[in-house]
């Protein structure tokens, strides 16, 4: 193998008159650039530990303080008030051999420094309280009170200099504890408009006796917890909810994202992987560098946690017998590529240097031009990571652990991501553009179950027609922050690398590149018959689920804030009257809100089916008055905002009743309360997709730039899965799931019952234009 040659730095023979040694001076110089690179990539690492550190100060500013005392000492003052005449009394004189002039700065370099740190923390300290400040999210829009407006300028005026990626953490709020007795009164409202008269009553005492008995004892080893760790739910969270599950996480638990609506930047395959691995290998760059800015609330200057970013790459989950564990490595300089049954490691630095998009692309043409075959059990190996857990176990630790197939295995699971070159052609094309659509997001969330890599951090998947997607796997981190990513590729691709006119990538190849590297496997005969076996496990969970995508275009968040109405509680509100429509009641209803407004914050779930919007579907149902049913709106998108408010705060429900749970469990203890409310099934499960990057994309000057969003399957194998994301003034895209396998749901007509919803909520909120007599003559006319 040439590359394997290429690799060697140097070979010797011995012989009679010794050992002869022979250089090769070109390996040696590659290994020395490689070098170069990983010592810059340290240092850099070294330098940003230094200013987040300091942060919201600047390492600069000791030097300042320094001065700053030093002028005030030239002027006959001391500013420290005898303590640098202390310091220099127990400065070890006899072992410095430095002059009185000497004692004396060293003196004040000592003082300085810590005056220095003692400055950094009170600042820190400061912008940690002000960042634990949330009134201002409850206050209306344009009535802002003067301690918000004060607040706001204190957090500018200490959050002013440019921030890296993990500036913030150290100054972010730990997420609180709520009083159990909120918790439980929040709870009992949510499902009251769900439960019967006797039903309730029976949840209110179930709730009344675990308040009085069991729920304050396991309340204090929370607040136990949440004083000794960073964040009281994440790491239960993570473990609890996502990594000891023992199903499949194909469907289950991985989600999808799709590429632009209307366009294809190139329709040849290997130039869209190229310029999408380059633009995913720059925001690596950027997120390792810390020069990637730090998110924040939409509209305003709060900072958003960064944590998740940290596993982005390089991070594969590897299953285990009771629970799975996400591993993270530091660097990676390769990507794992997927081509008809073949997997390769394809190197995208040579020498510390990263290789263009043309090069890449020309890497991957070998690939889809290399005409050698899968392996003996190699083509469909990739569904043990599609299968259930233990067994992918058990077969990873008897046959992956050692030999080619250990080598092979690490090649894949340390990639950067995993790549998928499908032979497929995918997007709303052709003859039945609705059904492509569908069949679009089918193939991004679970494929052929055998050609993703299901346990990586994220796959991304190119077609045959230059159209790209990505599955993410769910426990390192939430659907906004692969967005984020994604977001960045999309716009990075298409606006700032480009094409030739012929399609092809930018840049020049260098021929010398070694070939993408072919991954060999020893498959033995009881490892192909556990593929056959979680291969069909995954085939019938794929063939199950009933995808929906629409783009719903009638109008946009643009007419909804016309109307001074949050765009997500119309859209919320759209989907209870949707449902009610479809299956005659009411469900518990998931929407995922984000509680990244503190350290390691995740997600909470907002109950936006409340009793305000019950009573607001009913009333359109009965055909109420407009003026009733407008009043009943606005009370019950003021409820929802609200309870998304709350969520937003740490003043939830649904994670502070888990870590109850949780705690319950290590005491050995049963509780029929929290048994009960974990026991309840999410048949309406919703999500946002938030577009948080809108620099990046010029809808003026390009508008058919139209982001798709992404979706996930149904959490109740009784309801559905809804995503939906806002684009520009005038559109929003939805992703609807369910299963086959229940004949009452449809994700079709539950479609098109949200567009229904959607005009009719209009038509209730638009107060009807009386027309001029003139108007009404020429009508009659």
């Amino acid at each position: 193998m040439a590359e394997a040659h290429q690799a060697v730095a140097f070979q010797f023979t011995i012989t009679p008159e010794g050992i002869d040694l022979r250089l090769s001076y070109q390996a040696l110089f590659q290994i020395y650039l490689s070098g170069l690179r990983s010592w810059k990539k340290r240092i850099s690492r070294m330098r940003n530990r230094v200013i987040k550190g300091v942060y919201p100060a600047s390492p600069s500013s000791w030097l300042f303080v320094v001065i700053a005392i030093l002028a005030t000492m030239y002027m006959r003052s001391d500013p420290s008030m005898g303590l640098i005449a202390k310091i220099q009394e127990h400065l070890p004189i006899s072992s410095l051999s430095l002059s009185v002039q000497g004692q004396t700065m060293l003196s004040v370099l000592v003082f300085s420094t810590l005056l220095w740190l003692s400055l950094i923390l009170t600042l820190r300290f400061c912008l940690k309280l002000l960042l634990s400040y949330h009134r201002w999210m409850f206050e209306q829009h344009g009535h802002i009170s003067t301690t918000t407006k004060v607040w706001v300028t204190l957090v500018r005026l200490l959050s002013g200099r440019k921030p890296l990626l993990y500036s913030y953490q150290t100054s972010l709020p730990c997420l609180p504890v709520p009083p159990i007795k909120d918790t439980l009164e929040r709870y009992l409202e949510s499902v009251r408009p769900l439960l019967s008269g006797p039903g309730f009553q029976r949840m209110t005492v179930l709730a009344a006796q675990f308040e009085n008995s069991l729920g304050n004892r396991l309340q204090r080893y929370l607040k136990l917890k949440a004083l000794w760790a960073t964040n009281y739910v994440s790491d239960w969270w993570e473990e609890y909810i996502y990594l000891r599950g023992r199903g499949p996480i194909m469907v289950n638990s991985n989600y999808y994202g799709m590429d632009f609506l209307y366009v294809t930047p190139t329709p040849i395959q290997a130039a869209r992987a190229g310029n999408t691995i380059t633009a995913l290998l720059l925001y690596r760059r950027k997120v390792n560098s810390e020069q990637l800015t730090p998110s924040r609330v939409p509209g305003t200057v709060i900072p958003l946690c960064a944590a998740q970013c940290e596993r982005m790459f390089n991070t594969t989950r590897t299953p285990g017998e009771e629970t799975d564990l996400l591993q993270h490595w530091q660097d990676s300089e390769f990507v794992a590529v997927y081509h008809r049954g073949r997997y390769f490691r394809l190197w995208v630095y040579k020498a510390g240097r990263l290789l263009s998009p043309r090069e890449i692309e020309y890497q991957i043409q070998r690939i889809l031009d290399d005409p050698s075959p899968p392996g003996p059990g190699e083509d469909r190996l990739g569904a043990l990571t599609a299968g259930d857990r233990v067994p992918w176990c058990a077969v990873r630790k008897q046959y992956f652990s050692s030999g080619v197939n250990k080598r092979s295995l690490d090649c894949i699971e340390r990639a950067a991501f995993f790549v998928t070159l499908d032979d497929e052609e995918q997007g709303m094309m052709g003859e039945d553009p609705v059904g492509n659509l569908d069949r679009y997001a089918k193939s991004l969330l679970h494929g052929k179950c055998y050609d993703r890599w299901f346990d990586k951090s994220f796959s991304v998947v190119v077609y045959k027609n230059g159209k790209n997607g990505l599955n993410a796997e769910h426990s390192w981190a939430d659907a906004p922050t692969v967005a984020h990513l994604w977001e960045f590729t999309l716009a990075t691709d298409a606006f700032q690398l480009g094409y030739t006119e012929d399609g092809h990538c930018k840049g020049e190849v260098e021929r010398s590149l070694p070939p993408p590297q072919r991954l060999t496997w020893d498959i033995p005969v009881e490892v192909q018959e556990q593929v056959s076996i979680s291969l069909s496990v995954a085939q019938a969970l794929a063939d199950d689920v009933d995808c929906h995508v629409f783009p719903f275009r009638d109008f946009g968040k643009g007419r909804i804030k016309k109307l001074k109405i949050s765009p997500d509680a119309f859209i919320q509100l759209a989907l209870q009257l949707a449902y009610y429509r479809d299956r005659k009641t009411f469900c518990l209803t998931y929407e995922a809100s984000m509680t990244r407004l503190f350290r390691e914050g995740r997600t909470e779930t907002v109950r936006s089916c409340s009793t305000e919007g019950c009573a607001f579907v009913k009333a359109v149902e009965s055909g109420e008055g407009p003026e009733h049913c407008r009043r009943l709106f606005r009370l019950a998108a003021e409820k929802h905002q609200n309870l998304y408010r709350l969520a937003m705060t740490g003043s939830g429900i649904d994670r502070h009743l888990f870590c109850l749970y949780v705690v319950s469990k290590y005491l050995g203890v049963e509780s029929p309360f929290l048994t009960e409310v974990l026991s309840e099934p999410w048949r309406l499960s919703t999500s946002q997709t938030p577009v948080q990057q809108l620099e990046l994309f010029d809808m003026k000057n390009h508008p058919d730039f139209i982001s798709l969003g992404g979706g996930f399957g149904p959490v109740a194998d009784d309801g559905y899965g809804v995503s939906y994301i806002i684009v520009g003034e005038d559109m929003i895209n939805y992703h609807v799931s369910c299963k086959h396998s229940f004949s009452e749901t449809d994700s079709h007509r539950f479609g098109a019952q949200i567009s229904r919803a959607l005009l009719d909520l209009l038509s209730v909120l638009t107060p009807a234009k009386t027309e001029n007599p003139q108007a009404q003559d020429k009508k009659q006319q």
